[in-house]
């Protein structure tokens, strides 16, 4: 028997406030956000340089209480499986995007109400076409 792992773990700040579509045909939740990640490293001068990551998160049926505090800058933890699709724009192009889709997102903010984990259910087979959100903005954390 072969093993294969799809897992990823991080910890980050949200680029942006979360957005929530509802999908037409099953009417569930779909919540889309950036997630930056910082590395820091010693550049070849021995000075610490720091290169910042976007990962596109999706999430599905998340609570209410999860989508509003899913606000740009929060720091959280998500963990999930890796995924690429791909689709076709207005314009008839065919675009690629790799996402990371979560089961677990933990809110790390000291906020007493923000200390609640949030583990998400399967999601149905028939997971809805999500446009590209791989717009970032230049964050000050």
């Amino acid at each position: 028997m072969a093993f294969s792992l799809n897992k990823i773990m991080l910890i980050g700040n949200l680029g942006k406030d979360s957005e929530t579509r509802f999908t037409t045909a099953e009417n569930f939740s779909v919540t889309n956000f950036t997630l930056a990640t910082t590395y820091s490293f010693k550049n070849k001068n021995g000075e610490w340089t720091n290169e910042t990551t976007w990962h596109n998160i999706v999430a599905f049926n998340l609570s209410d209480f999860m989508k509003e505090n899913l606000k740009k800058g929060k720091k959280v933890y998500v963990e999930g499986r890796l995924v690429k699709r791909d689709y076709t724009d207005k314009d008839n192009v065919k675009r690629y995007v790799t996402e990371v889709r979560a089961e677990r997102i933990i809110p790390l903010d000291s906020n007493a109400d923000a200390t609640k984990e949030t583990d998400i259910e399967g999601t149905s087979a028939q997971e809805p076409d999500i446009a590209d959100s791989t717009e970032a903005d230049d964050l000050p954390f």
